[in-house]
């Protein structure tokens, strides 16, 4: 059929639905149940199917979700199906070092007393989280989740709809579409919407370890020459490792069995936890910044991994989608109850000047605390520890710190705040 053809029938008619989601992995659920609280009828289209989705062991994925994200999981009610199996991040240490020397004398310490809100954060498992998501999603009549499936076609030009094509042929009609698909966000290419950054040179490692101490709920930030070295703490004896090394040696370490993999990561890991096992899977993840230039086109948004990639220093990436998806639901939301097309540039405008700063301050904030940490200098070293001393013995800056890793000290929306929209 002509698209014009097609353009003047179908606004006539209601769109199928008010928000299309385009990706299911975490960000797009979240969005999804936000939106639907808000009285929104939302389409999910995933290119995974749900069983895959859905693992039921433990594969060594787990997420350092700070305070504000826990506040929008409250929000759309799947926390309380979380909270047992969450493990609460108590304080935050950090050093520098070099691999089998340990951490140098000077380091930083965040104690999670130093707020009144509580701990900081919470690490959950990726196995959870997705499941609550999925739970949530399918016992929501606002919500249809069509998975499995894969958008190869968006036409974003009407006056009142946009429409997507599926593999399976089927269209959707909808007033906005929007992209969580990921650092490769077909959607953004379909948009024109082009990316900017640089390569790391650097490959994160990822893995669960079990350990014989307890970690008393402390995350360790080590940064090393090579790259940052993560160690967050789970239920248990157990602690995720997020492990950023040279790209050639990452991909040497990766091609080994289970002890050659241990034996790297041995006297990068000390031994203040007492002897270390891997447990679950391993995996790796190329480091790049990547950022792209608008978070908004005609009709369609981006959320997530497909508006920014940072680097995986403190955790950042999913807990800047959650911000992502806690702004985009209020502009939404408010937007539809003062009668506006959601999908009109004035509002869309409000979405992407709410959220460039923050990730500009966090994308370029972490790109160069990865660059003065990850090289060899001894007279930075020095220079490092002595800022990191200064730091921890001057309480109002610890403070501070601590409010920014719990997402504190954003211009919030108001799920991040606790608050309904």
């Amino acid at each position: 059929m002509d698209k014009s053809l097609r353009a003047g029938i179908f606004i006539c008619m209601t769109p199928d639905c008010d928000i299309l989601i385009v990706g299911g992995g975490l960000n797009g659920p979240a969005l999804a149940l936000a939106l639907a609280k808000g009285g929104m009828r939302v389409v999910v289209a995933d290119a995974r199917s749900a069983d895959a989705r859905a693992i039921r062991g433990f594969d060594g994925r787990a997420y350092a979700l700070a305070l504000a994200s826990v506040r929008v999981l409250q929000a759309i009610d799947i926390w309380p199906v979380l909270d047992q199996a969450a493990q609460p991040i108590q304080g935050i240490r950090v050093s520098q070092g070099r691999a089998g020397q340990g951490a140098f004398p000077l380091t930083l310490g965040f104690d999670h007393a130093e707020i009144e809100e509580g701990p900081m954060g919470r690490m959950v498992e990726d196995r959870h989280l997705y499941a609550a998501f999925l739970e949530a999603m399918r016992n929501e009549p606002l919500i249809t989740l069509k998975s499995g499936v894969r958008v190869v076609a968006q036409d974003t030009q009407g006056a009142l709809q946009a429409h997507v094509t599926l593999d399976t042929g089927e269209e959707i009609s909808t007033r906005l579409i929007v992209g969580c698909d990921g650092r490769d966000s077909a959607v953004a290419q379909r948009a024109g919407i082009r990316r900017w950054g640089w390569d790391y040179g650097q490959t994160a490692l990822v893995c669960a370890v079990t350990h014989e101490k307890p970690h008393e709920g402390i995350a360790h930030q080590l940064f090393l020459p090579a790259g940052p070295l993560a160690i967050l703490p789970l239920p248990g004896n157990r602690s995720s490792v997020v492990w950023s090394e040279r790209t050639d040696i990452a991909a040497a370490i990766a091609a080994l069995d289970a002890d050659g993999w241990l034996d790297h990561l041995r006297p990068r890991f000390g031994s203040f936890l007492g002897q270390i096992g891997l447990e679950g899977a391993r995996f790796t993840y190329p480091l790049r910044l990547s950022v792209a230039e608008d978070f908004i086109a005609p009709r369609l948004a981006l959320v997530g991994d497909a508006a920014h990639g940072v680097h995986p220093i403190a955790g950042q990436g999913l807990n800047l989608g959650l911000r992502d998806v806690a702004a985009l639901a209020e502009v939404l939301i408010e937007a539809a109850r003062r009668g506006e097309d959601i999908a009109s540039p004035l509002v869309l405008d409000r979405y992407q000047q709410w959220r460039r700063f923050d990730v500009m301050k966090m994308a370029l904030g972490m790109d160069a605390v990865n660059r003065l940490f990850s090289n060899e200098s001894g007279l930075l070293a020095a220079v490092r520890g002595l800022g990191m001393g200064a730091v921890n013995a001057v309480p109002m800056l610890r403070r501070l710190m601590i409010r920014e890793a719990a997402g504190l000290n954003a211009a919030q929306p108001r799920m991040m705040q606790g608050l309904p929209i």
